[in-house]
């Protein structure tokens, strides 16, 4: 319904903000990722990118200073047992490049730091995310090689790391060329690890 509310932030809380956009205001539910961002202040003029929420009655805007963690969001809300609630939650203790690396590589100590959010559930996160985030772009539209089409490489392990590490804002072409650097590994948690420490 809303794309995005572009207006000046009248008042900060917790766990949302309220966008005045010419004098209606606007409740926006986000994560302190969004919340410790330099442009949402108050009194200054900011642009969330939204998502409209309803279920069993319930009706609540979320927003985000970014397009990626949106992207996140939406994805997380699909996953059964998570709710909003859930996504924020996890939205709040990573940026979304660490969650989606997090996601593809099976880390759930770094999803279950969210309150609220036990290992079965991170668990169900990892597992039914993978492949989602694999296909999908968390990145910024803006970077165009995020839409490069990635050339196999040596095995699928391999073509499954360089595209974990597009969506970590890599480059196709940096991703291949680090993910070259890990020789025959099979194993992509491995290979992603040690491509990491060659692109840094």
């Amino acid at each position: 319904m809303f794309s995005y509310i572009s207006g000046r932030i009248a008042e900060r809380g917790t766990n949302f903000v309220v966008a005045d956009v010419n004098g209606v205001g606007f409740k926006i539910f986000t994560s302190l990722n969004t919340l410790q961002d330099s442009t949402i202040s108050v009194g200054e003029k900011a642009t969330l990118y939204t998502s409209l929420y309803i279920k069993e009655g319930i009706m609540d805007l979320y927003g985000f200073s970014t397009k990626e963690e949106l992207n996140m969001f939406e994805l997380l809300i699909t996953v059964s047992g998570v709710g909003a609630k859930g996504a924020i939650s996890i939205l709040s203790v990573a940026p979304p490049s660490k969650l989606a690396l997090a996601i593809v590589t099976g880390d759930i100590a770094t999803i279950k730091q969210a309150s609220g959010i036990g290992p079965k559930t991170a668990q169900r996160i990892s597992l039914e995310l993978k492949d989602k985030i694999k296909n999908e772009s968390i990145v910024s539209a803006d970077n165009t090689d995020a839409f490069t089409p990635v050339m196999p490489i040596g095995n699928s392990a391999q073509s499954e790391a360089i595209s974990a590490l597009m969506v970590l804002g890599y480059s196709a072409s940096e991703a291949q060329k680090a993910v070259s650097s890990a020789g025959d590994i099979d194993n992509v948690e491995d290979i992603i690890k040690i491509a990491l420490k060659k692109l840094f």
